[in-house]
């Protein structure tokens, strides 16, 4: 197939931050982009040509969009399938609608993990209270009860620790399919964005280390603080996954490091990562010019690191008391500031983020941490 290339127009299916930084991506490098989503003067919105306001059950506008832009990408995974389906009718989609379909549903995705023979959490399939009562006698508790459809960020889960938290947790989830998982005591969680382009090329950041806080990614760090035998094995986990799948695109792959020193797979992201937003300042190309380069069918960049980094979110609770005090973190001099230009902060929220570039990944992590405490030092 020919490249797609610069001068040509991109679709983007939702409008979130993943989209604005893939939009800035394809616009330096000469791409138009429009984006489709529910939502008016979005953080995509605000950076391509053209701001498409529809739901995405309106197949119609679906493909009268995919109509005017020569491919189609995602920006995140709750796209629904009969959306991407019908994209695909009016323009390529990549990656595709097929594997949009698996990891937006966690009995797919893990039914997909377990027959590619690949190591993973485990976990029972759970459709009533009683299948959740059995699945807790096979597991045993603490086990994690998590929705199949449309979760992320935590939303949609439950940490069950004992028999009377049954009908809670199944309230939870909302009286809906889903899984159950095996409590993982890890020691760490890291993840690997990857690439796969159209001709098979693979290409990888190497291991990212991730903290959460309130099940929301708090913050990264790259190259993760494990052993060099175990990146390696999560790199070629990794590249399992994209190839088996057939990925043109980007994929991230969370995994858990237990404490033997093994890994397990969390879950699958079919797009760019929250964890790959520090390589937009710490590496040759990022994970969103990759996505770019990867759906128009370009060679892939590469992925050399120029300095360790580290990433912190901006979640919206830190607008509680005003306005971030954002010259106090640009005083570090090795701070990079993003916001998503969104308009109203929320706790939970992801508004932004900030990454720091040092000579080493201890450094990276306290220079980005204390520059996020002193945005509400004054408050």
């Amino acid at each position: 197939m020919k490249p797609i290339l610069p001068g040509s127009t991109i679709g983007v299916l939702g409008s979130g931050q993943l989209g604005r930084m893939f939009a800035i991506s394809a616009r330096r490098m000469g791409y138009r982009v429009h984006t489709f989503s529910p939502d008016r003067d979005t953080p995509t919105g605000q950076i391509g040509d053209v701001e498409v306001t529809a739901s995405y059950d309106d197949l119609d506008q679906v493909c009268a969009f995919s109509s005017q832009v020569d491919v189609v990408t995602f920006e995140f995974e709750n796209v629904p399938t009969s959306t991407a389906e019908a994209a695909e009718r009016c323009a390529p989609v990549r990656p595709s609608g097929h594997i949009l379909h698996i990891t937006q549903q966690r009995i797919r995705e893990k039914r997909f993990i377990t027959s590619a023979g690949l190591p993973f959490t485990p976990y029972r399939e759970v459709r009533s209270t009683a299948e959740l009562r059995q699945a807790l006698t096979e597991l045993g508790y603490p086990a994690v009860l998590k929705s199949a459809a449309f979760g992320y960020d935590g939303k949609g889960q439950f940490t069950v620790k004992s028999p009377d938290q049954i009908e809670e947790a199944w309230r939870v989830v909302g009286a809906q399919e889903a899984v159950l998982e095996a409590f993982i005591d890890f020691e760490r969680e890291v993840s690997v964005v990857a690439a796969r382009g159209m001709d098979g090329n693979f290409v990888h950041y190497g291991a990212i280390e991730n903290q959460h806080s309130r099940h929301i990614l708090d913050v990264s760090a790259s190259p993760a603080r494990i052993g060099s035998k175990l990146v390696a094995d999560a790199v070629e986990i990794a590249r399992t996954v994209l190839d088996k799948l057939e990925v043109i695109g980007v994929l991230c792959v969370e995994f858990f490091v237990t404490r033997s020193g093994g890994l397990l797979i969390n879950e699958l992201a079919p797009r760019p990562h929250n964890s790959g937003h520090l390589t937009v300042d710490a590496c040759v190309t990022s994970q969103f010019e990759q996505q770019l380069r990867a759906v128009c069918g370009l060679p892939l960049g590469s992925t050399e690191q120029y300095h360790p980094a580290a990433m912190a979110n901006l979640l919206g609770d830190l607008w509680s008391g005003g306005e971030p005090d954002w010259p106090a973190a640009c005083a570090y001099p090795e701070i990079k500031l993003h916001l998503y230009g969104k308009l109203e902060p929320r706790p939970g929220r992801k508004m932004g983020h900030l990454t720091s570039l040092e000579q080493d990944v201890e450094k990276a992590l306290a220079t980005v941490t204390n520059a996020r405490a002193r945005l509400t030092a004054s408050t």
